[in-house]
């Protein structure tokens, strides 16, 4: 392929290719945090809970795979959704058919919520970044991801974990 370098270093592109990557995504989740905090105290990491949540059969799923869509360890996730229960808008539960699993669920309160962060974080969202790209730089870039991994677009199924 054209513009690559050797192992030991980068060509131009690849480095241009990679720091945008990781200047991009560190600048919009830097920007993206902090409007959610300002405007309904939320954590862009807290928003993320919420709305894996609310996109949920039933607005509830189970802990570990609650983190696995949030892309958080287990710990991760406890700690945000201790904080959302404390503020009354996630409730955890165990289910009585296997009281061995705990879920975590989207109460009222939280659902509201989430619908008015939405509203003002999709408006960010393509302030910041989908405004700023074509029809087709947006196809090229969801195949992009989807060379990368194809469960990086949300909703698609994760590979099985290989031993």
């Amino acid at each position: 392929m054209p513009g690559r370098a050797s192992p030991s270093k980068l060509s131009d592109d690849e480095l241009a290719a990679w720091q945008g990557l990781i200047r991009a995504n560190a600048h919009l989740q830097r920007a993206l945090d902090a409007d959610l905090q300002r405007s309904h105290q939320l954590s862009l990491s807290d928003y993320d809970v919420l709305i894996n949540l609310g996109r949920a059969p039933g607005r509830s799923l189970r802990m570990s795979a609650l983190a696995g869509e949030v892309f958080m360890s287990h710990n991760g996730v406890s700690r945000v959704v201790a904080q959302l229960e404390a503020g009354g808008l996630v409730e955890r539960a165990r289910p009585e058919q296997d009281r061995r699993v705990v879920h975590a669920a989207l109460t009222p309160l939280g659902l509201d919520v989430l619908r008015s962060a939405n509203r003002a974080h999709l408006a960010r969202i393509r302030e910041l970044f989908l405004d700023r790209l074509s029809a087709e730089q947006l196809q090229q870039l969801r195949a992009i991801w989807d060379a990368i991994d194809p469960a990086l677009i949300a909703g698609r199924p994760r590979a099985a974990k290989r031993s």
